[in-house]
């Protein structure tokens, strides 16, 4: 069973680079690969996708409070924020995740397919809001952020992702600068991850999957990326700091078409 299972912190390494490179897009990396090699371990390919999903979302708990911590560090976590996203993000990753279980792997391939060619087209064509750096916007809070929350909790958990995505351009246009979106976003991810990893371990039916695993959460595969994507993704960080940021979004564009053509084919 665990023959070959050296790919899993492998996986994670180059997730957790590209995290470190980009901020975000981590969690698509992942699905994309885990829905291709979970096979090949005795995952049925009819369980594939969804296995690829909750082991993706059980390894983001980690990676996302490791960096959460970081940022934390840095005065770059607005708590209040957090505070009121997370009810809707647990929620919404619960729910998410709940609906996920019931759709076919095929419809979970073109819905994860086509949030990958959306987040492809937002790295080429997106305009980034700029004048957000060096003023003093008050964390947003209230209930249009537990909705917010709900909403972003809920598409994370159907895809696969920490949330990231959504979470960094809803903050940064209320008016907070970008490092400090990032590190609350960090922060998100830890919740929806919790709650998405949750519920794809209590909704999935019984057997779906072989042994080590929990629901359709493949152990192995999340504790191998979980490991070796915090250990990594320093090397990424350092890495953005001596690449143009216009070429990294555009290779790692590329990438997400790359990962979406692959999911359907």
């Amino acid at each position: 069973m665990f023959e070959g299972i050296w790919m899993f912190p492998l996986l994670g390494a180059v997730a957790g680079v590209l995290a470190g490179l980009l901020g975000v897009g981590g969690g698509l990396v992942l699905v994309g690969a885990l829905a291709w090699l979970l096979p090949l371990y005795g995952i049925p390919k009819e369980a594939a996708m969804h296995a690829a999903l909750a082991s993706s979302l059980a390894s983001i708990v980690l990676t996302a409070a490791s960096s959460a911590y970081a940022h934390h560090g840095r005065g770059s976590v607005l708590w209040p924020t957090v505070k009121w996203m997370v009810p809707g993000l647990l929620l919404g990753g619960w729910l998410g995740s709940g609906i996920a279980v019931k759709l076919d792997d095929q419809v979970l391939r073109w819905v994860v397919a086509g949030y990958c060619l959306l987040a492809a087209a937002q790295l080429l064509f997106g305009k980034t809001r700029v004048g957000a750096d060096g003023v003093m916007t008050p964390p947003p809070t209230g209930l249009p952020m537990i909705a917010a929350g709900a909403g972003i909790g809920a598409v994370s958990a159907v895809v696969g992702i920490g949330g990231g995505s959504m979470t960094v351009p809803l903050l940064v246009w209320r008016g907070i600068a970008p490092v400090r979106a990032v590190g609350t976003s960090s922060a998100c991810g830890v919740a929806i991850g919790l709650a998405s990893a949750v519920g794809y371990a209590l909704h999935a039916p019984a057997g779906a999957l072989p042994e080590y695993s929990v629901g359709y959460v493949y152990l192995p595969a999340a504790i191998g990326v979980a490991v070796a994507s915090v250990l990594s993704a320093p090397y990424g960080m350092r890495l953005a700091h001596r690449i143009s940021g216009l070429a990294l979004k555009r290779v790692f564009a590329l990438f997400l078409v790359t990962v979406a053509v692959t999911l359907l084919v």
